[in-house]
């Protein structure tokens, strides 16, 4: 979509959704007080508020390529900070690492070689933050066609990122608490469906009809 047609949009946003809930967003402008911290790629496939059909003010979203999550420590990141205002300042009760199908930089990180003159920004990102999920799925998957061992790196990487969730105090507090549940999801685009981690089955299921949120049987570290 051109510039052009984005100022349509929001002339078409302003005319119509914007008028029709003006007290929503009257209300809005007091604050925000959302449950959910939703983190994602910047893949432009990806919406959150679509997919989930959350409204405005509902989801807290971060989102940068490979939705990556910094272990705590590792740098003084936009990403650590967002989590510490979410946790700390929005009280947030859900965290939900999403990746997705067709992932771009999952792939980048299978291939990093490449990436290191065309892209060296991108390189060292995904250098610096990937290369636990790299190194589990080629030492352990070695011999899987490329299509399968890009979709077992997008799974690890998700579950790699919850395992960096936990390494934040904050974080780590709140789930032992009982006061935040940490949730792993990949969308598959082509069929628009969302599969949650099921620990019990140490798999991605598809993520039945029910009240959101739920939290998912996702085993995190309360000790």
């Amino acid at each position: 979509m051109s510039v052009t047609g984005l100022i349509q949009g929001l002339n078409a946003f302003h005319d119509n959704y914007f008028n029709d809930h003006r007290e929503l967003f009257e209300r809005l402008s007091a604050g925000q007080s959302p449950d959910v911290l939703f983190i994602t790629c910047s893949d432009s496939r990806i919406d959150p508020c679509l997919i989930t059909q959350a409204q405005p003010g509902e989801l807290f979203v971060m989102r940068n390529v490979g939705n990556i999550i910094p272990a705590y420590g590792s740098a003084n990141s936009a990403e650590a900070a967002g989590i510490e205002y979410a946790v700390q300042g929005l009280d947030i009760k859900d965290v939900i690492i999403c990746g997705h199908s067709s992932c771009g930089a999952m792939q980048g990180l299978l291939q990093i070689g490449s990436l290191s003159e065309k892209m060296p920004l991108v390189y060292d990102w995904l250098k610096r933050h990937g290369e636990a999920t790299r190194r589990l799925v080629l030492d352990n998957y070695a011999g899987l066609e490329p299509e399968q061992l890009w979709k077992i790196a997008i799974e690890q990487n998700v579950l790699t990122q919850v395992k960096n969730l936990e390494t934040y105090p904050s974080i780590r507090s709140k789930i032992h608490s009982g006061k935040l549940n940490l949730h792993a999801w990949i969308y598959e685009i082509e069929s628009g469906m969302v599969f949650a981690y099921n620990a019990g089955l140490r798999e991605f299921t598809l993520l039945e009809k029910r009240s959101f949120p739920v939290p998912d049987p996702l085993i995190t570290t309360q000790g």
